[in-house]
C-alpha cells in the first residue's frame, strides 16, 4: 500500500520546508541516482510531472483487478472500470470548479482539446472578418490550431502585446478586443517566463463584446491557479501529466452552451446515438466528444492523483512553490553573465528560464546533466517568444512541491560549476590556437 501524505502524519493543507522529505518519501523516482552515482535533482517538472506511487499503485490495480472496456461491458469489471472512470470525472470537475461533471471531456492531452474547439467550433463557426485574439508568449499547442482555424474560417489573428517586463499589456485590451473579436486564447500561465496572466480581467473584457474566452491551464493547473468559475472561463484545457497523473489523457472543460457548440471532429465508438446507412445521429455531452475507446485506466489513475494534490492543499502547494522561486531567482541572481527571463517573481509561477552569455542553452543543460540536476532547453515550443527575446534557447528549470531548498542551491551550484568548466575549456581552446 502507498503512502499519502496524510498517513505520515502530514496535516492536510500544511507544506513547509521541514515537512516536503516526507512528502518525497512518495516518489520513489525522486531517490534514484544517474550516471552512475549522482542523485537526481529533477527540474523539469513544466515538461512532465513526476508520479507519486498511489497514482503508479492505482494504474497497476486497474490493470490487474478490473482491466476493461467502459461504458458497454455488463459484467463485474466492466462496472468496476467505469464508476473509476466517471469517478475520476467528477473529481477533476470539482478540482477545477466546474458546475457539473458533464462539463469535463476526456481528451489525449492538451494539445488534442485545443484542436478540439479550434476545428470543432473556431474553424465552423467564424468568417471572413471575425477576429482571434493570441498572443507572443503562448505555446505552439495554443497558437498553430488557431492559425488552421483562421485558415479554414477565414478568420484573421491578432496579437495582443507585451510589456518589457514580459507580462501581456492589458492596458491596451480596449483597443485590440472589439466587435470583431471571436475569440480570445491565452495561457493562464506561460511555460517558459512562468508569468500569471489574469484571466478573470480577459474574459471581462472578451464577454464585453461576446467574445469567447479559451484557457491553455497546461501549466497552471499544476499550481492550483485554476478556477473556471471565478475566471469566467469558456473553455479550458489540460495534461494530466503534468499534474501528477498519467500519460496520453487530457481534458476539456467548457460551459455547457459553449461545448453544445463543438461539431464533433472524430467520429465513431461511443460518442454516437444512432447510425443508420443514410446518416447518424450523436449521443450527449460528453460522450459526443469522446469518439473511440477511451483512456480507462489512466483516468482512474488522474482520478488518485487528484485525490493526492487535495490531500496537500492546493494552496500550500502553491505557497511552498513561491518560495522555491523566490529562492531560486534570490540566488541565480548572483551568477555574473547569467539573465533570467519574466516578470518579478510576484507575478510568475515556479518556473524560471535562463541564458549565459557566453554558453549555449543545450550546452549548459548537458553540463548539469552530468552533475544530476534535469532541466530543459530548447525553445520549448515557443518559437515567436524567443524570437522577441532575441535566442534561439533558453535553459528552463521548472520546480514542483516535491523539490527542496537544497536542491535550488544544487541548481546554482550547478551553474556555477558549468560556466567554470566551460570558460576552462575556452582558455585551453585558445592556448592552442595560439
Amino acid at each position: 500500500m502507498s503512502v499519502s501524505p496524510t498517513s505520515t502524519g502530514q496535516q492536510p493543507g500544511i507544506l513547509d520546508f521541514d515537512r516536503i522529505q516526507q512528502v518525497r518519501q512518495n516518489f520513489p523516482i525522486l531517490h534514484e541516482l544517474v550516471h552512475g552515482d549522482l542523485p537526481l535533482v529533477y527540474l523539469d517538472s513544466a515538461a512532465t510531472s513526476q508520479k507519486p506511487k498511489c497514482v503508479v499503485d492505482k494504474i497497476v490495480e486497474a490493470y490487474e483487478k478490473y482491466n476493461s472496456n467502459v461504458h458497454r461491458g455488463i459484467h463485474a469489471l466492466g462496472d468496476r472500470m467505469t464508476t473509476e472512470m466517471e469517478s475520476a470525472r467528477e473529481k477533476i470537475a470539482r478540482f477545477i470548479g466546474a458546475s457539473t461533471a458533464e462539463q469535463v471531456i476526456f481528451t489525449s492531452g492538451t494539445t488534442m482539446s485545443v484542436n478540439l474547439v479550434a476545428h470543432g467550433w473556431a474553424a465552423r463557426h467564424l468568417r471572413p472578418g471575425d477576429e482571434i485574439l493570441l498572443n507572443e508568449m503562448e505555446h505552439h499547442a495554443n497558437f498553430v490550431p488557431w492559425q488552421m482555424a483562421a485558415q479554414a474560417s477565414g478568420a484573421t489573428l491578432r496579437f495582443l502585446p507585451l510589456t518589457v517586463d514580459w507580462q501581456l499589456d492589458l492596458s491596451r485590451l480596449d483597443e485590440f478586443i472589439n466587435s470583431k473579436t471571436r475569440l480570445v486564447a491565452v495561457a493562464g500561465m506561460s511555460n517558459v517566463t512562468g508569468t500569471i496572466h489574469d484571466v478573470s480581467r480577459i474574459a471581462d473584457a472578451a464577454h464585453a463584446v461576446g467574445a469567447r474566452v479559451f484557457v491553455d491551464a497546461a501549466q497552471s493547473a499544476a499550481h492550483g491557479l485554476t478556477n473556471v468559475q471565478t475566471g469566467n472561463i469558456d473553455f479550458l484545457a489540460f495534461s494530466g501529466h503534468k499534474l501528477l497523473g498519467p500519460t496520453g489523457l487530457g481534458i476539456l472543460y467548457g460551459k455547457p452552451d459553449a461545448l453544445g457548440e463543438i461539431q464533433p471532429v472524430f467520429g465513431g465508438g461511443h460518442m454516437i446515438r444512432e447510425v443508420t446507412k443514410s446518416g447518424s445521429t450523436w449521443a450527449d455531452l460528453p460522450a459526443r466528444l469522446e469518439a473511440g475507446t477511451a483512456a480507462f485506466v489512466e483516468c482512474a489513475g488522474m482520478g488518485a492523483a487528484i485525490d493526492y494534490l487535495e490531500s496537500i492543499g492546493m494552496e500550500s502547494l502553491a505557497r511552498y512553490e513561491h518560495s522555491l522561486l523566490e529562492l531560486a531567482h534570490a540566488r541565480l541572481s548572483q551568477i555574473p553573465g547569467l539573465t533570467i527571463f519574466g516578470p518579478e517573481v510576484a507575478h510568475k509561477g515556479a518556473i524560471v528560464s535562463m541564458v549565459h552569455e557566453q554558453i549555449h542553452a543545450h550546452d549548459l543543460a548537458d553540463l548539469l546533466d552530468r552533475q544530476g540536476v534535469a532541466i530543459r532547453a530548447g525553445h520549448h515550443c515557443t518559437m515567436p517568444l524567443h524570437e522577441l527575446f532575441g535566442v534561439a534557447a533558453t535553459a528552463r528549470a521548472s520546480f514542483a512541491f516535491y523539490n527542496t531548498p537544497d536542491e535550488v542551491e544544487k541548481l546554482a551550484s550547478a551553474i556555477e560549476k558549468a560556466i567554470e568548466v566551460f570558460q576552462r575549456r575556452s582558455h585551453r581552446r585558445a592556448n592552442r590556437s595560439l
